[in-house]
């Protein structure tokens, strides 16, 4: 048995005392005593929180439950778990009752996005499949607050089977995400029923998995896991640490196991004030990642669903945070800062600005330092025209199907073989007023 925390043998003691401390890498077990009441908390961590405190940390489970595993919780020092990012990120605030004007249950119109039970289809080429409501361990910035921790919606075959057949009824989905919920809380047959399906579809070119699996619970990371996994590349795979203090021993054992089976690992952080608003943590976060072979992937401005108003920052912070990684660490390590926009827009990437002006014949920047410089432009570029015939093209790419993909939004606006000048707002007033004038009605 491996236990590196002293306080992970405390907390598998209190949970029964005559445990078997072998079992405290038995995922299933972690699954079976996760804690789930503010009393349970307290009788496993040693920590008394005041009668007023309690009864607003019970008031805000009725509403968002509580779900911390045995192992996820070890992490948590009770000697200042005020202050503690693993403690902020598991255990229930008050502050999540209150909801701000902006805030949504469904930020992100993911559930308006969906053609079929199960799936979000909002990229052209990519769908969102959410293959279980459940989680090892509930996050309380989830963006999915509203459904996550549904125990009276658990996809089951049926539900699933009507997803895999939008999947196989659209041939531009070429690339497939496992959500949730967690999709690891399924059972191992069940996964390996689903990446069996999807191999199966012709247009499927790859699949990814979304898990907090090697953040919460690393120990669900078995041999057989990674060997289902194995089969079915190529499948990628993306994490989510928030806090250099999540990436334990155990951890690294998970997240070595899942790349040496060949599986390419990336992160998505949120960032979480209070958590890890700070550059220095989150260079320490990105470089403890490659270190592990994970690349940081996206870092997220917390979105804007229900109750996470405590947990949000100024964009100003993020844009800070990747200043402070730009030139200062490999570029691989550097997370592209998004918002995923309201309304179901998508992730909208900003950075700081490093183009400082553009003449005819030169770009003038500036890097990390401060420098100064310029670029010039080349005198005699000479553009290849595209209309869509790629089989004769002097570009050589010789692919059937180029009428199948359609440009949309600013790209539509710079594409050789599309006439459209401007994209206008279906809400602008001017525009209401010109099509009310062509069908002859009189609006002044």
């Amino acid at each position: 048995m491996t236990i590196y925390n002293p306080h992970q043998q405390e907390v598998s003691k209190r949970i029964n005392e005559n445990a078997d401390l072998a079992k405290w890498t038995d995922w299933r077990w972690h699954i079976r005593n996760a804690v789930r009441s503010v009393s349970g908390f307290e009788k496993l961590t040693g920590i008394r929180f005041p009668d007023e405190d309690r009864v607003a940390y019970e008031r805000t489970i009725e509403t968002f439950p509580l779900s911390i595993t045995p192992y996820y919780l070890s992490l948590i020092d009770p000697r200042d778990y005020q202050n503690d990012p693993v403690f902020r990120q598991a255990f229930p605030s008050v502050r999540e009752l209150d909801i701000a004007p902006a805030d949504m249950a469904d930020p992100l119109h993911e559930d308006v996005d969906s053609p079929a039970p199960g799936i979000t289809h909002r990229y052209p080429d990519r769908a969102l499949f959410h293959v279980s409501n459940l989680c090892s361990m509930y996050c309380r910035h989830c963006t999915r607050k509203r459904k996550v921790g549904d125990d009276g919606h658990i996809p089951g075959r049926e539900e699933l089977e009507q997803g895999l057949a939008y999947i196989r009824a659209t041939p531009q989905v070429r690339d497939v995400i496992l959500s949730g919920g967690d999709p690891l809380m399924l059972p191992d047959e069940t996964i390996d029923w689903l990446l069996w399906s999807l191999s199966k579809i012709e247009h499927v070119e790859i699949v990814r998995i979304g898990t907090r699996m090697p953040v919460v619970l690393p120990y669900r990371i078995t041999d057989d896991l990674t060997r289902i996994i194995k089969q079915y590349h190529p499948v990628w795979l993306n994490t989510h640490f928030n806090h250099p203090r999540e990436i334990t021993r155990s951890a690294k054992v998970a997240l070595r196991r899942l790349a040496d089976a060949g599986v390419p690992l990336g992160n998505q952080s949120v960032l979480l004030a209070g958590v890890n608003d700070c550059p220095r943590i989150m260079r320490t976060l990105v470089r403890s990642l490659v270190k592990n072979r994970v690349r940081p992937y996206y870092l997220y401005q917390c979105d804007l669903s229900e109750g996470l108003s405590h947990f949000r920052t100024p964009v100003g912070k993020g844009i800070e945070i990747i200043e402070s990684l730009v030139g200062h660490t490999s570029g691989f390590a550097r997370p592209t800062y998004v918002i995923d926009a309201p309304g179901g827009g998508g992730k909208v990437p900003v950075m700081p600005n490093y183009v400082i002006s553009w003449g005819t014949n030169k770009v003038v920047l500036r890097n990390y330092e401060g420098v100064i410089t310029t670029y010039t432009e080349p005198d005699c570029y000479q553009a290849t025209v595209c209309d869509r015939n790629c089989r004769d093209c002097d570009l050589q790419l010789q692919e059937d199907g180029a009428d199948e993909y359609r440009a949309v939004g600013v790209e539509k606006l710079l594409a050789d073989w599309d006439e459209t000048s401007s994209l206008t707002p279906m809400e602008n007033e001017r525009h209401i007023r010109r099509v009310a004038n062509e069908e002859g009605v009189d609006d002044a």
